[in-house]
């Protein structure tokens, strides 16, 4: 599959993914675009971050190889409008350092990601320490979408010392059903 302009956040992260894979270096996409994926693009990015273990010079030499040319700290290819970025790593979502549990399959292209319960997790982390409302909001349309594991998601919610603000979420979740 080639890259296009037709193709989907999810589609696009794949062949990233599988091509990187390829070349020994290992990818978990986070962030909005794992958002974009569980909502059905109620929520819609451009914007692919991977977390990666791989060195920047190694990422750079592949992401080139697939086509992207790198404008900062963003890999931009011609033919979409998505791109692509290497946050630091490690994996992890507020203080708690995580593995990536789900893999899906696009048209024969396996992307590692976070799961809806780390994703939902992932966009409260942001409305816990920035006040994000416009990650609360996701992390609602994440879990009206998919199934979650919501005491998991309490559960971290108190380690974070956030209980205030996941009650927040479950209220604003229950108004939403």
């Amino acid at each position: 599959m080639k890259i296009s302009r037709k193709m989907t956040i999810g589609e696009f992260a794949a062949i990233i993914s599988s091509y990187l894979q390829s070349k020994g270096i290992s990818t978990v996409l986070t962030g909005g675009a794992v958002v974009s994926i569980y909502t059905e693009n109620k929520y819609m990015s451009y914007d692919a971050d991977f977390i990666s273990p791989a060195d920047q010079k190694s990422i750079s030499k592949a992401m080139q190889e697939l086509g992207f040319e790198q404008h900062g700290k963003e890999f931009r290819h011609r033919q979409t409008d998505f791109f692509v970025e290497f946050p630091s790593g490690p994996l992890a979502i507020g203080n708690q350092l995580v593995q990536a549990e789900s893999e899906l399959d696009f048209k024969g292209y396996k992307l590692k990601l976070l799961s809806p319960t780390q994703s939902v997790m992932d966009r409260l982390a942001a409305y816990f320490h920035w006040n994000d409302l416009q990650c609360l909001d996701q992390a609602v349309w994440i879990a009206e979408k998919q199934p979650i594991k919501i005491h998991k998601v309490k559960e971290w919610a108190k380690r974070e010392g956030e209980e205030n603000k996941f009650n927040n979420f479950i209220k604003l979740l229950k108004n939403n059903q």
